[in-house]
């Protein structure tokens, strides 16, 4: 299946099941040799209609550029393709992390999503996507810049970028990480 067809797919899916929803699709081209899956969008992610955009997308920025990764050769994506908000009884608007009736919808396409742009390495960033591929009850905190397997490929679990904002202590441990990323990256020929 092409990524244009897994978009498609993803579209229409959302008009049956979330209606008004505005999916927001993975970024970049078939055949990058590194694909980074995320959680879901946030508000900046939905207005914009592309991810990785708002403030964890800087943070996102920032670290790829510490690790000597452009992001223009990585493939960016979401577990779940639309933003999971919860509103507050005064009308706020507020991410949440997505219910596991999101994630199993959006996973079969994020599956095809996947074999479409055949990356060498699939970088979770998070316990969202950690969880969804692995299933294994694996934790960020336990793998994080651990390799693991998924299909065939190489798998790298780092932090999501927003842990950094929420939790400062964090900062250290997940720079150390890309750059380990970095180097296993450049040492396997992936970029």
């Amino acid at each position: 299946m092409t990524l244009d067809a897994v978009n498609a797919g993803i579209r229409e899916m959302c008009e049956r099941k979330y209606p008004g929803r505005r999916p927001v699709f993975g970024e970049g081209k078939a055949g990058c040799t590194v694909m980074l899956i995320g959680e879901a969008p946030g508000g900046q992610e939905e207005a914009q209609g592309r991810p990785f955009v708002g403030k964890a997308g800087k943070n996102l920025d920032e670290f790829l550029a510490m690790a000597d990764i452009p992001r223009e050769d990585v493939y960016i994506t979401n577990v779940v393709k639309i933003r999971p908000i919860r509103i507050s009884k005064t009308g706020t608007i507020s991410n949440r992390a997505p219910a596991s009736a999101e994630t199993g919808d959006f996973l079969p396409w994020l599956l095809e999503e996947i074999r479409a742009v055949d990356p060498s390495v699939v970088v979770t960033l998070g316990n969202t996507p950690l969880k969804a591929l692995l299933g294994n009850g694996q934790t960020i905190g336990a793998v994080h810049g651990k390799i693991q397997s998924l299909e065939g490929r190489r798998l790298y679990p780092l932090y999501h970028p927003a842990s950094v904002i929420y939790n400062r202590s964090l900062r250290d441990v997940y720079a150390a990480d890309v750059r380990s990323l970095g180097e296993v990256l450049r040492e396997w020929n992936v970029l």
